[in-house]
């Protein structure tokens, strides 16, 4: 089939509620994608930080495929091998002590704050508000959309839940300002992504870890899009030196196949007990069969010391193209999660950067959003970033 082939008939049918490009990709491998017309493009957005090992990784490829051929799904009624294997990945590399695994990031994020408020409910003492911040995206479920700070995202489902409140984001005398008695739990990103890569001051984190100790509040760290060796260490929340109560990761934990976690302290996963929450798809052990593939090579030094070290190059290209281009009032970011301020939208740039080859993304209207896989090389920066170059001065 073509390219237009496939968008006809996607169109014919499909609810539309994505704003698609018109390019229908057809094959992948690491940094590199091929539409059914068989152009190339090289990826700077990574499936929005899902291919973090690129695409089609052998690994996971691999487990995939003999997954596929012993067990493709099992109730969570009983054990199977993969969900275990898994779970004690994400224990062995972080601070957790027990995982709930799910299928998305929206759905980690709903398990973290029904955990928050069922521990405020067991305390006896009638917490239940959470407060996280705007410009925050933690999903588009009732919850989550709740606690999404964008109103773009929320226009026309108003109104929304009661209980969550929201505090600007980078400012911890605020968030300190806001906390009630009523209030349970913080839920931040470390770095917000689709509010526009914003790296928050050094000691933000940790002034919040200390506000929740002094206050007995639960901090929910969102690294659905920061974790998993995106920022150049396996969590971003080893940056500040913050341990948080809980860390909900899912994106490039599959390395391409729908899977979410929530990770937590044996202490306080004991609140949910059996029946108090749950999900039919969650631990399903294809899904992880690819995590535990996934995450075996994200969590090896050598991913975070290159992507470490691509974050470095990437950056001083967008460093010196700043210098270059008027149009580009800032740069930010952490490792391979980056983004160019620009002096007005930037959905322009975007096209024409698709138009040769290159797939970048434009988030919060004018910050241009860099989400390349971390095994990208040194060679496909350089090649993206001339394309970038050529674009910005289009």
């Amino acid at each position: 089939m073509t390219t237009a082939d496939i968008i006809a008939r996607n169109q014919a049918h499909e609810v539309q509620v994505y704003a698609r490009n018109p390019v229908a990709f057809v094959r992948g491998a690491g940094a590199e994608l091929w539409d059914a017309d068989g152009r190339r493009y090289l990826d700077f957005f990574a499936g929005l930080a899902v291919n973090n090992l690129g695409h089609c990784h052998p690994a996971v490829v691999d487990a995939i495929r003999t997954q596929a051929g012993a067990l493709l799904h099992v109730s969570n009624l009983y054990h199977s091998a993969p969900l275990g294997e898994v779970a004690e990945l994400l224990c062995r590399h972080s601070f957790a002590e027990r995982v709930f695994l799910c299928n998305s990031g929206a759905e980690a994020n709903e398990a973290a704050m029904k955990l928050a408020r069922r521990w405020g409910h067991l305390a006896g003492d009638g917490r239940f508000e959470i407060l996280t911040t705007q410009n925050a995206f933690h999903g588009r479920t009732f919850g989550t959309l709740t606690a999404t700070g964008q109103e773009k995202y929320q226009a026309g489902f108003l109104p929304l839940l009661p209980g969550v409140r929201l505090v600007p984001y980078d400012d911890a005398d605020a968030m300190e300002a806001a906390v009630r008695p009523e209030t349970v739990a913080i839920m931040v990103e470390p770095i917000q992504g689709e509010g526009g890569v914003v790296v928050p001051r050094p000691d933000y984190l940790r002034r919040l870890r200390a506000l929740c100790d002094h206050h007995r509040l639960l901090l929910l760290f969102d690294e659905i899009q920061t974790g998993l060796g995106r920022t150049g260490r396996l969590f971003a929340y080893e940056h500040a030196g913050v341990v948080p109560d809980v860390m909900t990761l899912a994106k490039a934990l599959g390395g391409g196949v729908p899977i979410g976690a929530m990770c937590t302290t044996d202490a306080l996963a004991r609140v949910f007990t059996p029946g108090a929450h749950g999900s039919t798809f969650g631990g399903n052990p294809l899904a992880c069969a690819a995590a535990a593939a996934a995450l075996r090579v994200l969590a090896d030094p050598a991913t975070l010391t290159h992507a470490a070290a691509m974050g470095a190059h990437f950056l001083g290209h967008l460093e010196r193209l700043a210098a270059r281009h008027r149009r580009i009032v800032g740069v930010r970011g952490v490792g391979l999660m980056l983004g160019a301020v620009l002096d007005g939208p930037g959905n322009d740039v975007v096209a024409r950067c698709l138009a040769r080859g290159l797939l970048i993304n434009c988030t919060a209207e004018r910050v241009l959003r860099f989400l390349p896989p971390l095994v990208i090389s040194a060679a496909q920066i350089d090649e993206g970033m001339a394309v970038l170059d050529e674009a910005l001065a289009a």
